[in-house]
């Protein structure tokens, strides 16, 4: 499928679903692919890793128990510490000891003949490390949120389309099943038109202060981990607290939104467009060089009448994750195996053989490799992760600014707000610049 007609798809989807219309999607499950079992030696996807850190190795190691599927052959990082373990992990899998090790991706990207590579990284790199991994026609299992701009995102997603390869989000909630059964009640309006949204994201950051400059570990290459990030001395913030500093990350918002945010795009048919405006407060630390909101929340509407209220979860009767309400009722799903509704008959309900039925994924790794290896759509392609991620970045420069924005979702622009509009990007440091497509 291509991606026009992926998006023709979806928008004509979303239209029926909003005109009370139900249709039967083409989109092929995961399930039919007929890829079960054990696949040959040969002919399994080649892979490689950038970023081996805590969610790098955890999906490495998730994709290691697919070994009859794949293999990994060389890994890239700039903590050499945090490389060796990943060549241990990778070696002791493979039963050998040639995985290849590299400090700078455009060493790995130049040198490795890959069919795909995983990719998971701080925020502020994802622009130029997804875009340099797609020009080079790689594959790509990339991590939410995909991008720390706007204009990133729009990059990668170019990218994407030109180069024609296969991405997949880590949005490895829509391989769950009660998140999709979630999606599913209520795109076929089972609490009926759906009016208002609710997005419960955790709540706050991680501390107060500025921590003393320190010595840079001598596996670290900080500047290297800078990267297009303002020149700063080493504080100790790499590896985790990175995420509470809005050089690098949105704080929990921007953490969170490619997850939550993208559930809720899903049982709504939002997940080709965006939001016409947006209005927010956040509340900031006072002080220090964590600089991400501590409390958020803001407001989007989009041109069918739906308002979709994206805040810290204790401001939420529902509290974390999604929340879809109609003019019958509400369902509401969250992580551990959590669906519950307004009235427990919702659940129950069947979802008809011509209405909506979602793409169905039992196991987001292999999900990937079915995908590689065939060709077939996966469960999370690349824009909808970046209209997830948009609607976090579009909230973060309302509360920036203090000022209600208006989106058009087709021309991806702000209107007539030049002040806001300068926040849909961020001045890299040279020599980094944002690849071209």
């Amino acid at each position: 499928m291509s991606n026009k007609s992926s998006r023709r798809t979806f928008v004509r989807r979303s239209a029926a679903a909003a005109a009370g219309i139900f249709v039967v999607p083409t989109i092929i499950p995961s399930s039919a692919l007929g890829l079960g079992g054990r696949i040959a030696p040969s002919n399994r996807v080649v892979m490689g890793a950038i970023g081996t850190g805590s969610q790098g190795m955890s999906n490495m190691n998730d994709f290691l128990r697919l070994k009859d599927a794949l293999r990994f052959v060389a890994v890239c990082d700039v903590d050499s510490s945090r490389l060796l373990k990943a060549k241990a992990t990778v070696d002791t899998a493979n039963k050998s000891s040639d995985c290849r090790t590299y400090g700078d991706f455009r060493e790995f990207l130049e040198k490795e003949k890959l069919d795909a590579v995983s990719i998971a990284l701080p925020d502020h790199w994802h622009g130029i490390i997804y875009t340099e991994a797609v020009n080079k026609k790689l594959n790509v299992y990339g991590e939410k949120p995909i991008c720390r701009t706007i204009k990133d995102g729009q990059t990668i997603v170019a990218a994407v389309k030109k180069n024609n390869i296969i991405w997949q989000t880590g949005c490895w909630q829509r391989s769950e099943a009660h998140f999709r059964r979630g999606a599913e009640l209520a795109i076929n309006g089972r609490a009926g038109k759906i009016k208002l949204i609710e997005v419960g994201l955790p709540d706050g950051g991680r501390g107060i202060g500025t921590p003393p400059v320190m010595d840079v570990p001598p596996e670290l290459n900080w500047e290297m981990w800078l990267g297009p990030a303002p020149k700063v001395p080493y504080r100790g913030v790499c590896h985790w607290n990175w995420r509470w500093i809005l050089d690098y990350s949105g704080g929990q918002m921007t953490d969170w939104a490619g997850h939550h945010i993208d559930i809720a795009n899903w049982g709504a048919g939002l997940e080709y467009t965006g939001p016409v405006e947006i209005s927010g407060k956040g509340v900031y630390p006072p002080e220090g060089i964590y600089d991400a909101p501590v409390e958020y929340d803001f407001t989007c509407k989009y041109a069918n009448g739906i308002e979709m209220r994206v805040c810290n979860s204790s401001r939420l009767k529902m509290g974390m994750g999604t929340t879809w309400y109609g003019d019958l009722g509400w369902i509401h799903t969250d992580r551990g195996n959590k669906l519950t509704a307004s009235d427990p008959k919702i659940l129950e309900e069947v979802i008809g053989e011509n209405e909506t039925h979602l793409y169905k994924s039992e196991n987001h790794y292999m999900n990937f490799i079915e995908s590689v290896r065939t060709g077939a759509p996966n469960i999370a392609p690349i824009e909808p992760a970046y209209r997830a991620i948009s609607v976090g970045l579009l909230g973060e420069i309302a509360m920036t600014t203090g000022e209600t924005i208006r989106w058009d979702p087709e021309k991806e622009e702000i209107i007539d707000n030049p002040r806001a509009a300068r926040l849909l990007s961020r001045p890299y440091r040279k020599p980094w610049e944002l690849p071209t497509v």
